[in-house]
């Protein structure tokens, strides 16, 4: 492709709105350019990469055994309304109606409309296991879209679903599929972490996802310094056990505690460290207030609380509910004198404590000396804090330690969930009605693109694997008003096209530094430039990543090409 016909509008000045390298160089680079808020155009460089990533997705999909379908963006209410995510999937579902005033929804993903799908399609176990797959645009109404293709409101996925007669060939596509994403984002150069994982909306058991390593990630994954162990931080498990204190239980107290609202406020006020207080906080659980309690320096962890109950919805009571219950606001709620329509819970660390200090359910009044077997009313312990660098490793190996990550890949055990809610069964070889068993498979396509940019970039622009470059090489013509040159450059191209190789010839009648600069914010690895030594039949070939640059010889650069 000559340059001089391309679209790539590269800009000289740093954009003001990239927060993160990925944004800033593909705005800058000509890769992409922003329509609204989460929303982008691909450039014809953005789309060549954005290409590339779904075939090596194809390749990898269709060694595995699936089939590539499409499936609507357009979606009837009545599938979500069936499955119950019309409104547990909250505001960031895509809602609108139609002229005759019918609700649709714009795909946020496809677990309905490929249950409904299959269930009118497959009837027999014969036809059993089968995955489909798709790679399509998905939409999510984003409260706060962000750093570019990381968090958008429209994004390029790829979705696929597993359809089984038991759980043992669930087990086998799980595992089939998860090597096929491991082999995906080895393939597109990526260091990634595969990670347990919760399932959130989509609901289902036994997830992991795929994070690659980076520090603009907004996901942290708790790995083990010592294993393999790893896993999103509100997955991992706390196995730390606790020693009570063998000091005397002193008498309960209640003391006055004006306008003290923080944790660390009652410690400094009371003269005690944070781990010596209890934290408590109100949340609704599916419609049910529960107060949950901690130790004061720990975090408690709202995806445990879920799991725990096995809820739909846990979200945290405002302050008007909490006062009306409990009779006071933040930062003076404890576990004694809890009505009983309120659960207590507490994390496993408070059970061990002594002569702590809590919320008295009064503002301004806290209690002294608490003692859990003495004075409060625990309805069940359990583990519900985040866990914290330097914590046991959940698998007894090593210690944790923390790093971020960005969500490229996620698959899901689904279970018999869609399938029950939306009526899709099978007759299996006992000539009896059976549920589906279904597995769900994503990848963020655009986001991986974005994570990709994330890892290969230096100072003066991006640094793409070769698989995922958009060209296999870049020819720069330093002297495109030389006539001569000019012979030497198209004939060049030609032969080098003529190779197989794709080739992005910058034929432009622009300065040196222009081209030189513009090759390294594009960031095709391998760049030959006809300079100073063109009329002695010489180039140069720089290697973009290593530096390595040598004059080549034209006879011999088909032969140097194929060794680089």
């Amino acid at each position: 492709m000559r340059q001089s016909n391309m679209l790539i509008p590269t800009l000289r000045e740093e954009p003001k709105e990239a927060e993160i390298a990925s944004h800033r160089l593909l705005l800058k680079a000509g890769y992409i350019r922003k329509l609204a808020s989460g929303v982008y155009n691909f450039l014809p460089l953005g789309k060549k990469v954005l290409r590339k990533v779904e075939n090596i997705i194809r390749e990898e999909m269709d060694h595995a055994g699936a089939q590539e379908i499409q499936m609507p963006s357009l979606q009837p209410a009545e599938l979500w309304q069936t499955s119950g995510r019309w409104d547990t999937m909250g505001l960031e579902l895509m809602r609108l109606k139609d002229r005759h005033d019918r609700d649709f929804a714009l795909g946020a993903t496809h677990e309905e409309v490929v249950t409904s799908l299959i269930r009118d399609e497959v009837n027999s176990y014969k036809k059993l296991p089968l995955t489909v797959y798709q790679i399509q645009n998905k939409y999510r109404d984003e409260r706060r879209p962000r750093f570019g293709l990381l968090r958008g409101r429209e994004f390029l996925m790829k979705d696929a679903y597993s359809f089984h007669q038991d759980f043992e060939s669930l087990d086998e596509a799980y595992t089939r599929l998860y090597n096929a994403y491991s082999r995906i984002f080895e393939r597109c150069g990526l260091n990634f972490r595969a990670v347990i994982a919760d399932s959130g909306a989509m609901g289902g058991k036994d997830t992991h996802e795929f994070m690659v390593l980076s520090d603009v990630g907004e996901d942290t994954i708790a790995y083990s310094d010592k294993s393999d162990y790893a896993a999103n931080v509100e997955m991992a498990p706390v196995i730390t056990s606790y020693e009570k204190k063998t000091e005397e239980e002193l008498d309960l107290q209640k003391v006055e505690t004006p306008g003290v609202k923080t944790m660390q406020e009652v410690a400094d006020l009371l003269n005690h460290s944070l781990a010596e207080g209890m934290k408590a906080i109100t949340f609704k659980v599916d419609d049910k207030l529960v107060l949950v309690v901690t130790r004061g320096d720990h975090e408690i962890n709202d995806i445990k609380v879920k799991n725990l109950y096995e809820a739909e919805i846990v979200e945290l009571a405002s302050e008007q509910e909490t006062r009306e219950i409990l009779g006071a606001g933040f930062g003076s709620l404890g576990p004694i004198n809890v009505p009983e329509e309120v659960e207590v819970i507490a994390d496993n660390a408070v059970a061990s404590m002594v002569n702590a200090t809590c919320g008295a359910n009064e503002d301004g009044y806290h209690y002294a000396n608490v003692n859990p077997d003495r004075d409060l009313s625990i309805s069940q312990y359990a583990d519900l804090r985040f866990i914290e660098e330097g914590d046991l490793s959940p698998d007894g190996n090593g210690n944790i330690q923390f790093a971020k990550g960005i969500e490229v890949g996620h698959v899901f055990k689904l279970g018999t969930l869609y399938a029950d809610r939306l009526g899709a069964s099978f007759l299996n070889d006992q000539g009896k009605s059976a549920s589906f068993v279904m597995g769900c498979y994503g990848i963020g396509v655009s986001r991986t693109l974005a994570a990709v940019v994330e890892q290969y970039h230096d100072d003066k622009g991006l640094l793409w694997p070769d698989s995922l470059a958009p060209f296999d090489l870049h020819l720069l013509n330093l002297n495109a008003k030389k006539e001569d040159h000019v012979k030497i450059a198209d004939e060049l191209y030609e032969k080098l096209h003529g190779l197989g190789y794709d080739v992005l010839y910058d034929d432009r009648k622009e300065r040196a530094g222009v081209k030189f600069n513009d090759s390294d914010l594009i960031g095709v690895t391998h760049r030959v430039t006809l300079g100073k030594r063109a009329e002695e039949g010489y180039v140069e070939y720089k290697n973009r990543k290593t530096g390595f640059q040598d004059d080549i010889h034209i006879s011999s650069l088909a032969k140097f090409l194929t060794n680089q």
